[in-house]
């Protein structure tokens, strides 16, 4: 019997990155992967990258920041297994500045897509799960979200507040037999850094101890776990997967 096997696991921003990777890793964990994002074509590509490791896939187009379309997902989710048990609240984007210089616009859209994102999806989840009487709820917070970071004011208020989210959904919904916890990247090597210079990639993975930057299926393997039965009894907390860049 495989890990998650036949688990229901609903992935936001699962076409790339930590998303794709964790896709990938649930489809060999045996578990039925629902693939949420807001490209078709990425989308499409996602679902049959888990249909090739043997899994029951679906895809969505979905923006996390539109409750409607939220509903809609969940609905036809649930309409299709009945259930869901695992939701990884992956999705997310990144628009920096320094305080002084950011726009309204850039502080908004990141914490719509951060923050409200997780919120629309978790609250909508939560009320199958609790029918159920089981679930896990599993949120990407960031480094950043508890040490801060320089130019990304908008960021790291949104993974703060993933935090918040997942200590206050950790009292509220455990006692209804749903754990909720979160975990912490560091510098992960994704698409996400495509834009950035290789003298500045060096730098970061110089801050590491291990002297590298992560890769996706690190992230994705913790994911695995805290979806698991394995992790049964941890509930509330935040695990950083960072190679030891904040010791």
């Amino acid at each position: 019997m495989k890990r998650l096997d036949s688990k229901v696991s609903l992935i936001t921003g699962a076409a790339q990155g930590i998303g794709l990777a964790t896709a990938l890793k649930f489809a060999r964990e045996g578990a039925i992967v629902i693939v949420c994002d807001v490209k078709q074509a990425a989308v499409d590509e996602a679902v049959a990258q888990c249909q090739a490791e043997g899994a029951t896939a679906r895809g969505f187009v979905m923006d996390v920041t539109q409750r409607e379309m939220v509903d809609a997902v969940v609905a036809s989710v649930l309409a299709e297994f009945g259930r869901i048990d695992v939701l990884v609240n992956n999705a997310g984007i990144t628009q920096d500045a320094r305080l002084q210089k950011m726009t309204l616009e850039q502080f908004d859209r990141v914490i719509d897509v951060n923050l409200r994102g997780v919120f629309h999806c978790s609250q909508v989840v939560a009320d199958a799960m609790v029918k159920q009487g089981s679930g896990v709820i599993l949120n990407a917070s960031s480094v950043v979200g508890i040490y801060g970071n320089f130019g990304q004011t908008n960021y790291a208020a949104s993974k703060f507040g993933v935090i918040g989210f997942t200590k206050t959904w950790s009292r509220e919904l455990g006692p209804k037999g749903i754990r909720v916890n979160a975990v912490a990247p560091g510098f992960v090597a994704t698409p996400i850094l495509s834009t950035i210079p290789d003298k500045v990639i060096a730098e970061m993975e110089h801050r590491v101890p291990l002297r590298r930057l992560g890769q996706p299926e690190e992230i994705a393997n913790v994911y695995a776990f805290l979806a698991s039965d394995e992790a049964s009894y941890i509930n509330g907390t935040v695990i950083e997967v960072a190679g030891g860049m904040t010791v």
